[in-house]
């Protein structure tokens, strides 16, 4: 557990970057802002065509008793209303950084000066990223996210206690998943390959899943996800700078 509060207050430490670097910060608002816009945009329409989608996918229900009609499609309907939440968290994150790749390399990089002497033999950041790098991990986080959504909407199915089980599979992997995409851009610049970073951050889980999940959890307040996403991207190098301190602790 203390592994786990302490992933969450890196992202805290992500957030004070608003008073150091406010205007760094501010620029890195403006992919989130316009990413944002076009899913919420999607929200909606989703939200607004979910009563029908669910009546299409249940016409099994159309001769059952009126109650027992209305509790699998209110069943159905919250799951897929989940699953799309789900979907939505990780092509936020994947599309934004995207889009945003030069202001939150800029993000990044700042963080890094600015704790340069935090890290005991510092290694060199000098291994490029770039666009097309950032395009293919964003795809395999979309993917990855679309598995989760399907297996989120799944456990909703399940009576009583899906709801409650499909939420927090999601937040867990989905924190996960969150906590890897942005944390990458630090640990590839140190030359860690997919394998290496994963080695790691499964080395140090609590740690990464606290960071993730306190993450994913802004991402659902409305309009957090926005604010969130340049203290994220400062967050998750500081969380990469901790997986690499040699006096680091393991999980408990």
């Amino acid at each position: 557990m203390r592994e786990f509060v302490r992933g969450m207050t890196l992202l805290g430490r992500g957030f004070a970057y608003w008073r150091r670097r406010p205007g760094l910060m501010a620029l890195g608002l403006v992919p989130a802002a316009i990413v944002g816009i076009l899913l919420l945009s999607g929200i909606i329409a989703v939200a607004v065509s979910l009563p029908g989608i669910t009546v299409a996918i249940t016409p099994f229900a159309d001769g059952w008793p009126g109650l027992w009609a209305t509790v699998i499609r209110a069943t159905i309907g919250t799951a897929l209303a989940g699953a799309a939440i789900v979907l939505v968290a990780v092509s936020f994150t994947a599309l934004t950084l995207i889009v945003g790749e030069p202001f939150y390399e800029r993000i990044w990089r700042s963080v890094e000066r600015d704790h340069a002497d935090e890290m005991h033999g510092e290694a060199a950041i000098d291994a490029d990223y770039g666009f097309w790098r950032s395009m293919r991990d964003g795809l395999g986080l979309f993917v990855r996210g679309v598995a989760i959504a399907i297996l989120a909407a799944l456990l909703g199915l399940i009576p009583a206690v899906g709801g409650v089980l499909a939420t927090v599979f999601a937040v867990l992997l989905t924190g996960w998943l969150i906590a890897d995409e942005l944390s990458a851009r630090a640990l590839s610049s140190r030359g860690l390959d997919h394998s290496a970073r994963r080695v790691l951050m499964r080395r140090h889980r609590a740690r990464v899943l606290g960071f993730g999940v306190a993450t994913q959890l802004c991402f659902m307040i409305p309009l957090g996800a926005v604010v969130t996403m340049p203290a994220a991207v400062a967050g998750a190098t500081s969380l990469a700078r901790s997986l690499l301190k040699p006096d680091s602790l393991s999980d408990r």
